[in-house]
């Protein structure tokens, strides 16, 4: 129990070491350099505390449960024996992996805070017209792809930077074509899901995977998963506004046809 006490005091104080800077800069600039008292100070202290308690009881219990699970499943899912590699006569098999790839790409980032945080202000700003659950999940089938690719390329053994140079040429194509509206926030999409949850345990599967393929070198091949749940998130919010654009113009166009117009 006390070692549990301890770890959290440890995990309050490296949150306050983060979180004081930030303040005081917001709060530097407020007194001395706008000179203007704080609207709302004591909602905005008590808010605070809350920041600085939320995240360490997240970073606790991502680093007592979340973490040791997902290298657990990593390893068994990786272990030799798993995937038929001791076998001699048969053909590794890699199903169950990619399945668990795409659950933990999808499931990490659809509860990653930072995503959370840039989809409700998305809607905000647009005043409902971005959803924050479609985002999210558009967002999440990206991740979720993007791992599982990544996790075949470990596999094969072909290199990152074929898959990384492919993919965004097919963003800047994308990109031409796109509402410029949703552009921006397609590229913010795919840098809020590397964030807390999903990095540990993905770079845990890579990891993994590297250092139980015989080959592969856990140095060269284990990285790499990050970029692939980066990029691929910004194709798929893209395609998520260009089919919102194109089902809009479709349904336009059948009433404009219906009345005549």
């Amino acid at each position: 129990m006390s070692s549990v006490i301890m770890n959290f005091l440890h995990s309050l104080a490296t949150t306050a070491r983060d979180v004081i800077p930030i303040a005081l800069i917001l709060f530097g600039f407020q007194f001395f350099v706008l000179r203007r008292k704080m609207p709302n100070l004591g909602t905005v202290v008590v808010g605070l505390i809350l920041v600085l308690l939320g995240m360490t009881f997240f970073l606790q219990g991502l680093e007592q449960a979340l973490f040791p699970l997902g290298e657990l499943m990593a390893k068994q899912l990786t272990a030799p024996e798993f995937l038929g590699l001791s076998d001699t006569d048969g053909e590794p098999h890699y199903f169950w992996l990619y399945v668990f790839a795409a659950s933990i790409g999808f499931s990490t980032t659809i509860a990653e805070p930072a995503l959370i945080a840039v989809a409700i202000k998305a809607n905000e700003v647009s005043s409902g017209a971005v959803s924050t659950w479609g985002l999210r999940i558009a967002v999440a089938i990206g991740v979720a792809f993007g791992i599982t690719l990544g996790t075949y390329r470990i596999i094969t053994g072909t290199p990152v930077h074929y898959y990384i140079i492919a993919g965004y040429i097919l963003v800047v194509i994308q990109t031409i074509f796109c509402p410029k509206a949703i552009i921006a926030l397609a590229y913010d999409s795919g840098g809020v899901t590397t964030s807390t949850v999903t990095v540990p345990l993905v770079a845990a599967l890579g990891l993994g995977l590297s250092s139980s393929i015989p080959g592969r070198n856990p140095l060269l091949d284990g990285f790499g998963l990050i970029a692939f749940a980066s990029l691929f998130p910004i194709m798929t919010v893209m395609g998520y506004a260009q089919l919102s654009d194109w089902q809009a113009k479709r349904i336009h166009k059948a009433k404009s046809k219906r009345y005549g117009r």
